[in-house]
């Protein structure tokens, strides 16, 4: 057996042996208690059996049978001939100090012949009782002294009570409790130990999930099961999985594309560097084309990192936004970037919950791409409306267009056409654009065929806020014109 289910089955005994012990404390206490209480009764019972036993005497001593007796030893014999004794009694007479009669039967212990208590029985004028030991148990005993008007003879009765036989049937059902308990005890360790066995399952998993769990695997889950705590807890563990895996792929693919995108530009900034003569005029061109390189380097990693923060949950933060606005300056900006026709397509009014610097940020891209694929004079038209719950927020141009089987990868990263060879672009402008529409829980489509331009267009699933239902509008993408740049 290996290390973990040795530790497994050690934390599930001392579980199992802690509720048994528990129980079997419990247990024991309440036969301790119960004994405690059948004693008491017992004691309390043969004392009733005592004073029954002596009222009986004295009934009969007054009733005729009893009155027609002249002498003591009459009297005693003739109540120890009419009563029937039980198995926990017994009675003998002493005539003058001296036994002389028994009840029938054969009790527990002879008392009448054990010197020891017939000195402590006898040469009492009045009624006494006590307690003595004996080889059958402790016994309860009454002495009733006898005096006959006209018989000079004294006699006394004596009364015994064996308390172990009257406690018999009382401790009897309590070792039937005792040992329905000690069966339940043991019924109740292996019911724990296979319900516990089920409860702890999950933990073990837990526990066996994060020893397989490395650097190079968080693919490891827990298989959930109910709706408990315990499934709670490995829901719980396996999202924290999630995010340990996403953080992981994160930084790895940060640290890919770091290296497989700067690995070029440095070789060739060393090279040139290494190259450099003293000749003025190529010291000039070797610093600008080190220069270039270098803030190709910063453009790719700035690029890099804000797709590695696409992944954390503030990547987003949404803020109200004003859709008409927020076109217009876009527009504004984007018509910088190049001699085209810049047009509004459509215009939805209203305003919604969003990132609105984020939204910019991927219209800006959008149009960068669209002015690197259209020829001056051609036309860039931006266009937003709101349809049936979702944003729509596009960019369209006329410029060359993508083949169909390019259309597929052109979001991934460093993805970059048969018609970008002349952008200086490493190609992760359209991977940023599909994180801020993921960021904002929507996506990013292309429609296009060569010759005939491109419609790029974000689905975002955002809502306008109250009371500006009534304001969006729109067609879709490529409606109508609105005016010009």
């Amino acid at each position: 057996m290996t290390d973990s289910p040795r530790r497994h089955l050690t934390a599930r005994g001392r579980i199992i042996g802690a509720m048994v012990l528990l129980l079997a404390v419990a247990f024991a206490g309440s036969i301790v208690l119960s004994a405690q209480i059948l004693n008491a009764r017992t004691d309390a019972m043969v004392d009733d059996r005592l004073t029954h036993a002596a009222t009986s005497f004295r009934t009969f001593a007054t009733s005729p049978s009893g009155s027609s007796q002249f002498t003591a030893d009459a009297l005693l014999t003739r109540f120890l001939q009419d009563t029937v004794p039980t198995r926990a009694e017994t009675a003998f007479s002493l005539l003058d100090g001296v036994p002389h009669r028994r009840m029938a039967g054969d009790p527990p212990a002879r008392l009448d012949r054990d010197p020891a208590f017939l000195a402590l029985v006898t040469g009492h004028e009045q009624p006494v009782h006590g307690r003595y030991a004996t080889s059958a148990g402790p016994v309860a005993y009454a002495v009733i002294p006898v005096q006959v008007v006209g018989d000079s003879a004294s006699g006394a009765l004596v009364s015994v009570q064996f308390r172990r036989e009257v406690a018999a049937p009382l401790f009897s059902s309590l070792g039937i409790f005792a040992l329905a308990g000690v069966l339940a005890v043991i019924g109740a360790g292996i019911a724990s130990w296979l319900i516990a066995g089920r409860v702890l399952a999950p933990l073990r998993q837990v526990r066996e999930t994060a020893e397989t769990i490395s650097e190079t695997d968080l693919k490891g889950r827990i298989e959930v099961k109910g709706h408990d705590d315990v499934a709670a807890l490995a829901t719980t563990f396996n999202r924290m999985l999630d995010r340990l895996e996403t953080a992981f792929a994160t930084q790895q693919q940060f640290v890919d594309d770091a290296g497989h995108e700067l690995r070029t530009p440095i070789t060739v900034v060393r090279g040139h560097l290494e190259m450099m003569s003293e000749d003025p005029a190529e010291r000039a061109e070797t610093i600008a084309l080190v220069t270039d390189e270098l803030d190709r380097m910063a453009r790719i990693v700035n690029d890099l990192l804000l797709l590695a923060k696409s992944q954390q949950p503030d990547f987003v933060v949404p803020q109200e936004v004003e859709l008409m606005e927020l076109m217009v300056d876009a527009l504004s900006k984007a018509s910088m970037l190049g001699p085209q026709n810049w047009t509004l397509d459509e215009l939805a009014e209203g305003h919604i919950a969003a990132d609105g610097q984020r939204l910019t940020q991927a219209l800006m891209q959008l149009a960068s791409n669209a002015v690197n694929h259209t020829p001056p004079g051609g036309t860039i038209a931006l266009g937003s409306t709101y349809d049936d719950g979702t944003l729509l927020l596009w960019v369209r141009d006329t410029g060359a267009g993508i083949a169909e089987e390019d259309q597929a990868g052109i979001f991934s990263r460093f993805h970059r056409g048969p018609n970008s060879g002349h952008s200086a672009g490493a190609g992760l402008g359209l991977s940023i654009v599909k994180s801020i529409a993921e960021g904002h829980g929507g996506s990013v489509t292309v429609a296009s065929s060569l010759g005939a331009g491109s419609i790029f267009t974000m689905l975002l699933p955002v809502s306008l806020l109250p009371d500006d239902e009534s304001n969006a509008g729109g067609a879709g993408p490529g409606s109508h014109e609105k005016g010009h740049a």
